[in-house]
C-alpha cells in the first residue's frame, strides 16, 4: 500500500495568530514554524499502518516556502519514506481553489492508494481543501473521522454528527481526514533524525504541474476583530429564572 500524507507548516500553534493588514495573509514574522498538529496526527495514522506492514510506503507532501522543507525532514525522521515539496514563489498566498488544484496535480501521478490529511488547519481553519482535492481526483472522501480502520481492500471509519454517528467505508483509492480524536504523533528518535537526511525529497514547481497561478481570489480588506463586550449579569432577587428564560427565548435558544 502507498499512503500520501498531506502536512502543512504553520506558525507555532502555541502563539497568537493574526492576519497582516498589509498582505491579508497570516502574519508569520517572529513565529516559529511547526508542522500543524492535526497533520502530525494524520502522519501517525499512516505510520501505524507501516508498523503493521513494513511493505507500506508513506510519502509526505506539502506546498509552502523554502523553509517548509524542514517540516518535511521532520516527518521523514518520524518514519515517512519520502517527501514532495511544492515550491514556487508564484504560489505564495494561494487561495483554497489554487491550493487544492496544485496539490491534486501533485498527487495525481503518485499512485497513492490512500491520501490522509487533517480535517482543518490551525491557521486557516477552512476545512475544505481535502474535499476539493477529492473532487479534483474523482475519489471518495471519508472526512472528519474520529476513528479509522485501514484494511487491505477498503478503508472504514466513524464520523460524529449532530444527530449521532456515521459508519463510512470506501474502496481504494480514497481520501481520508482525521480529527483531534486520533493519536498524537510519535517523537523522532536519533536514528530517524540521521536517516531522514538520506531520504528522497522531490521539489516541484507550478510549471512542473502545469498549474496556472494567475487565477486566484484577492483579499481586499482586513479588520481586527473587535473586543468582546461584557455580558449581561443577572442578579437573583427572586425572578432570575424568569429573566434567564426570557433572555434565551429572545435569542431563540429555547
Amino acid at each position: 500500500m502507498k499512503i500520501v500524507v498531506l502536512i502543512k507548516q504553520v506558525p507555532d500553534t502555541a502563539e497568537e495568530r493574526r492576519l497582516s493588514p498589509d498582505t491579508g495573509r497570516v502574519d508569520r514574522e517572529g513565529t516559529d514554524p511547526v508542522i500543524d498538529e492535526i497533520t502530525e496526527r494524520a502522519l501517525e495514522l499512516a505510520l501505524t499502518v507501516k508498523d503493521r506492514d513494513k511493505s507500506t510506503e508513506v510519502v509526505v507532501a506539502t506546498m509552502g516556502p523554502a523553509d517548509a522543507a524542514k517540516s518535511i525532514r521532520k516527518a521523514l525522521s518520524m518514519g515517512a519514506d519520502s517527501g514532495i515539496h511544492i515550491l514556487d514563489d508564484s504560489l505564495a498566498g494561494a487561495d483554497m481553489v489554487l491550493t487544492a488544484a496544485t496539490l491534486a496535480a501533485a498527487l495525481r501521478d503518485t499512485g497513492a492508494d490512500l491520501v490522509i490529511a487533517g480535517n482543518e488547519s490551525t491557521d486557516g481553519r477552512a476545512g475544505m481543501i481535502p474535499a476539493m482535492i477529492a473532487e479534483h481526483l474523482g475519489l471518495p472522501l471519508l472526512g472528519s473521522l474520529v476513528s479509522a480502520e485501514i484494511g487491505g481492500d477498503a478503508v472504514a471509519g466513524v464520523r460524529l454528527s449532530e444527530v449521532g454517528t456515521q459508519e463510512v467505508t470506501a474502496s481504494y483509492p480514497a481520501v481520508l481526514t482525521v480529527t483531534e480524536r486520533f493519536e498524537e504523533a510519535r517523537f523522532p528518535n536519533f536514528k530517524g533524525i540521521m536517516g531522514a537526511k538520506r531520504k528522497p525529497l522531490a521539489t516541484i514547481s507550478a510549471a512542473d504541474l502545469a498549474v496556472s497561478a494567475q487565477v486566484r481570489s484577492t483579499m481586499l480588506d482586513v479588520a481586527q476583530r473587535p473586543p468582546r463586550t461584557a455580558g449581561r449579569k443577572i442578579v437573583d432577587d427572586g425572578n432570575a429564572a424568569a429573566e434567564l428564560v426570557d433572555f434565551l427565548a429572545a435569542r431563540r435558544l429555547i
